[in-house]
């Protein structure tokens, strides 16, 4: 296939596009610089709705991943870049591919299972309704804007993404200094859902949206068994043969992170992955535990 990929250089975007090159796929980066010559990629730049339509004719698909990083505390000018950049880019996307001679067949966007905002123990699937917190909002509006593009005839799939692990990057990235050092624990109660996902079933699940016809609207992401955050830190420091005795109470999280803590580390979203299932993904990590021992080496 030729594939357009935003967000290339990403945490995902970077293993995605190299998964998909050793698989035969030529793919194409949007960057926002302009490329030096010979180079394949195509300049874009969301925040000024610049994107050359004639360098997305002829694609078989188009995998939109890039947004302002979510992590760091939140003060309003960074809630709108979280905001601005994952709405503008997805609507000047998914706008110029409906007005092109040759569209490609499938657009696959990145969502997050933010969506669904802190529902306790509620088991979330794709048609349930949406949270109410900001980053639900946010995400609302992220898959709303890709709507040009399904009026268009293209196949639009957003995957709502779990907590994403790998040693490299992400949530698991951050948490291995402090538990290796005997010095993780539970946050808060421990006891909100953790909808998680091993950063190979990512790419896997983005291969699959590309091919598999059945696909299309929301599909979650996410390993079928969630757990809440005490069973992920008792998993994670057993493979790490480490105690987990030192608890974040909430007032702390929210005191070094803010807003962020209560929308990230405190929400409780117990998600599962049931399209992808339907649609006959076979996950190489279901499990918590077998995930990590191969993440990790252990």
């Amino acid at each position: 296939m030729n594939i357009v990929v935003s967000g290339a250089s990403g945490f995902i975007g970077s293993a995605l596009v190299a998964s998909l090159r050793a698989g035969g796929h030529k793919v194409t980066p949007l960057v926002r610089y302009y490329p030096r010559a010979g180079e394949q990629a195509l300049y874009w730049d969301p925040k000024g709705g610049k994107l050359e339509a004639a360098g997305l004719e002829n694609r078989d698909a188009v995998i939109h991943l890039a947004g302002e990083p979510i992590t760091g505390r939140w003060s309003p000018a960074k809630k709108q870049r979280i905001r601005d950049s994952r709405v503008d880019g997805t609507r000047l996307i998914a706008s110029t591919l409906a007005e092109l001679h040759l569209k490609p067949k499938v657009l696959v966007c990145a969502s997050a299972v933010g969506y669904y905002g802190d529902r306790g123990d509620e088991v979330l699937r794709e048609e349930s309704v949406a949270g109410k917190n900001f980053l639900a909002s946010t995400c609302v509006e992220w898959e709303a804007a890709a709507q040009p593009a399904a009026d268009a005839g293209i196949r639009v799939v957003h995957l709502r993404i779990g907590v994403v692990l790998h040693p490299k990057g992400g949530a698991l990235k951050q948490m291995l200094l402090p538990f290796k050092l005997g010095l993780g624990g539970r946050v808060g109660s421990g006891k909100q859902w953790w909808s998680w996902i091993a950063l190979d079933d990512v790419i896997g699940a983005f291969e699959h949206a590309l091919t598999n016809q059945s696909l299309r609207g929301p599909v979650n992401a996410v390993a079928p068994q969630a757990v809440t955050n005490a069973e992920f830190t008792q998993t994670l420091g057993r493979v790490l043969s480490r105690p987990t005795l030192f608890p974040l109470p909430a007032f702390a999280a929210r005191l070094a992170l803010g807003e962020m803590a209560d929308e990230l580390l405190l929400s409780s979203a117990r998600v599962e992955p049931a399209r992808l299932i339907a649609a006959g993904y076979a996950f190489r990590y279901p499990r918590l535990e077998p995930a990590l021992r191969h993440l990790l080496g252990k």
